[in-house]
């Protein structure tokens, strides 16, 4: 069976999600709520639910699902890295009934217009709260943002880290500097890559195995299977692709690799870095 290590769900009568917009994205722009998930995931065993949002209440949201879900199994959640009071906060998200189910945190680095964002002294302060309260914390950057994520890394060899989608190539272009980055990303070994978000980074009408697999190559080089791992990204793969034409290419990616490098991929990794 799969371990998914990557989704989302989101119910708008509860709260918007105002990156959606409409047009293009109106097809998720919709509530996903755990039985569509599992509904559409009829081959995953575990996932990991992923914070969409950067807002202290949805954490504890999804805390209560995965406490009720057969098959989520892990968290991702959010707390201003920023504030003083990140210790706090992640010991009262710990020790909260639902606690247990929080592995890692993450915020929308993508979309904050300061390239070093990762690199103030305020974050790599509240990244080392990440680590001593024993979660992973998960980089959504883009290329461009990838030199900073590689001094924090060096910086914090105590944490855990894991690229989120490969850190969002511009699939079609020259992969040159963006494999740079992420065999520099790689060579310090508390970083992890998950194998997700490559559809929606690629032409959402055309995409193909052939175009994404320079790409896959990169990241399967650069981390090896022991610390790549596959992640659907749905709903937001609805974009580009169902969720079993992802999970189709991701399988044809993998193809040529042994049972047990696939299962490292489809399962093996998941399950260590979240503790599943």
């Amino acid at each position: 069976m799969i371990v998914d290590a990557h989704h989302h769900l989101w119910d708008l009568s509860v709260r918007d999600q105002d990156w959606i917009t409409d047009p293009p994205m109106g097809v998720i722009r919709r509530s996903f709520l755990e039985p569509d998930f599992v509904a559409v995931a009829s081959e995953v065993s575990a996932s990991v639910l992923v914070q969409t949002v950067c807002v202290p209440e949805e954490t504890p949201e999804f805390l209560a699902v995965a406490a009720s879900s057969d098959v989520v199994g892990a968290v991702v959640g959010w707390v201003d890295l920023t504030s003083a009071g990140v210790g706090d906060a992640l010991t009262a998200l710990v020790d909260s009934p639902d606690g247990s189910w929080l592995r890692g945190i993450r915020h929308q680095v993508q979309g904050e217009p300061d390239p070093e964002w990762l690199c103030r002294k305020d974050v790599w302060n509240g990244l080392a709260a990440v680590g001593a309260h024993g979660l992973v914390y998960e980089l959504l950057t883009l290329p461009h943002q990838m030199p900073a994520a590689r001094r924090t890394v060096a910086a914090l060899p105590q944490v855990g880290f894991v690229v989120d989608h490969c850190s969002k190539p511009a699939i079609g272009t020259d992969p040159g500097e963006w494999a740079a980055s992420i065999r520099s990303l790689a060579a310090h070994e508390n970083v992890t890559c998950k194998l997700s978000g490559l559809v929606t980074e690629a032409d959402w009408e055309s995409w193909s195995v052939a175009d994404l697999r320079p790409y896959f190559e990169v990241v399967l080089d650069a981390f090896g299977p022991g610390r790549l791992m596959f992640g659907s990204d749905w709903p937001v793969c609805l974009l580009a692709a169902t969720y079993d034409e992802w999970l189709d290419a991701a399988r044809e990616l993998v193809s040529e690799l042994s049972p047990d490098e696939q299962a490292a991929i489809f399962s093996g990794t998941a399950r260590r870095v979240y503790g599943l």
